[in-house]
């Protein structure tokens, strides 16, 4: 059953067939599929950030994936219940060169998963677009729905696995099927990016096996991951940042001037 897109009043199927007119939906019918991990490596070289974003948003790679976003984009959440859902892999999303990029996990089921952009639609999405606005990287507080008239400043958004994943919980081989994706849209936005800011420590681990992988010299051991602890990477300032979660924002762990000081440091770094 088609339900009207809470912005736009379109009617839409869940999940959202691609090129059906969803705000910001950066696929059209005929974007290529990736439908294997082979498929994700060879589809992801390209040159164009536009057409990466479009594969991204229609891969079917990893078959539990798959089911669950689907699943629930048909089942939704009761508060949600009247609306479409995206129900499809979420690309990255802001500046195409950006001065600052923060990386975090992978969607939530009724967050980018429902709305169609990465970090938008739930509580931890709700502390980070409120914090961008306030140290100015974005224009507006919220982030409710792709096509909402929200930019990003210099800034961009990227996530290790693209697909929600059940429990938030993506499996080892998941995570590597997904990452040319996150590699390839790394290396795209790499000649112009500063800092870059990981959200929680899985984010952080992906970003240095990425880097790795595209040749940048990545000290070892590892440097450690911990909230504002900086290490230069490269031509790179890489900052950790505590993941907005609800479980960390309602015990304190992390605190809004907490994150506003690691968005200001990776400012003054780019030079905004």
């Amino acid at each position: 059953m088609k339900l009207p897109h809470p912005l736009t009043g379109e009617l839409f199927d869940s999940p959202v067939p691609p090129g059906t007119g969803w705000p910001e939906d950066p696929a059209v019918r005929r974007t290529p599929v990736a439908a294997d991990a082979a498929d994700v490596l060879r589809l992801a070289e390209t040159d164009e950030l536009g057409e990466l974003e479009a594969r991204v948003s229609v891969c079917r790679a990893c078959p539990r994936l798959v089911e669950w976003r689907e699943e629930v984009a048909l089942g939704k959440r009761k508060s949600f219940a009247d609306q479409p859902y995206w129900g499809r892999p979420i690309a990255g999303w802001g500046a195409a060169e950006p001065r600052i990029l923060i990386a975090g996990l992978a969607p939530a089921a009724h967050g980018g998963n429902r709305t169609g952009r990465v970090f938008t639609g739930d509580r931890s999405g709700d502390w980070l677009f409120a914090a961008l606005h306030r140290v100015g990287l974005a224009n507006q507080p919220t982030s409710e729905h792709a096509g909402d008239g929200l930019h990003l400043i210099a800034t961009r958004m990227i996530a290790a696995v693209r697909c929600a994943p059940p429990a938030n919980k993506p499996t080892p081989t998941e995570r590597d099927t997904c990452a040319p994706w996150f590699r390839r849209e790394l290396q795209l936005s790499l000649p112009t990016t500063q800092a870059i800011i990981c959200l929680g420590k899985f984010g952080y681990d992906a970003l240095l096996t990425a880097l790795a992988s595209t040749g940048v010299a990545v000290p070892k051991p590892r440097p450690p991951f911990g909230h504002a602890v900086e290490h230069q990477i490269g031509h790179v300032t890489v900052l950790g940042c505590y993941h907005p979660s609800q479980q960390n924002t309602f015990t304190g762990k992390l605190t809004a001037p907490m994150l506003d000081a690691v968005l200001n440091r990776a400012k003054s770094i780019a030079g905004l």
